[in-house]
């Protein structure tokens, strides 16, 4: 047998229920028309992978596999070949000939973009991700690289003997 107060403390647990349960009814619902609207992310917010170029026009990408080594889902596959000056695609002396994203793989945690010496790999603000089969989930670098700036140059480019020296661009001193 139940005593009386138990019963009445069952009472008072559903009536508080139900006093939540009416107080929202009579409350406008939030409804985002998805995708007409979009919602907003927060700047934090780690989505689709992208890599950047230069403005003019070279990828920031030097195939050097950090990202690769840094992933823990083993996501990324990067394999890189030499630049020459008449055919070159980043600064430094390689480039990543073949750069590809297993988005199923991808745990979405940034470590590659924070191993990046040239901040190449960058996870945008883009979360429409959907597959239809296996082998579209395996982004290759045409999908991943960012247009080319307006004033920039598609790559391969030839240049100058020379002119780069450099893999990684020399870092300033931070202003604050």
């Amino acid at each position: 047998m139940t005593s009386v107060k138990d019963a009445l403390d069952g009472v008072k647990a559903v009536a508080i229920g139900m006093s939540t349960t009416f107080r929202e009814m009579w409350q406008k619902p939030v409804t985002i028309q998805y995708p007409e609207e979009k919602r907003p992310v927060s700047t934090r917010f780690k989505g689709r992978h992208v890599l950047k170029r230069y403005d003019n026009g070279l990828e920031k990408c030097i195939g050097c596999s950090l990202c690769s080594a840094a992933c823990p889902a083993d996501a990324i596959f990067v394999e890189s070949a030499e630049n020459s000056d008449d055919e070159r695609y980043s600064p430094g002396e390689r480039y990543a000939r073949v750069y590809e994203i297993n988005m199923l793989r991808c745990i979405f945690c940034g470590y590659c973009e924070d191993a990046c010496p040239t901040e190449a790999i960058v996870l945008g603000d883009n979360y429409e991700l959907s597959f239809m089969d296996r082998r579209s989930s395996i982004y290759p670098k045409e999908m991943l690289l960012e247009p080319v700036p307006q004033d920039g140059n598609t790559t391969p480019q030839k240049v100058e003997p020379g002119i780069y020296t450099r893999s990684v661009p020399e870092m300033k001193d931070p202003l604050d």
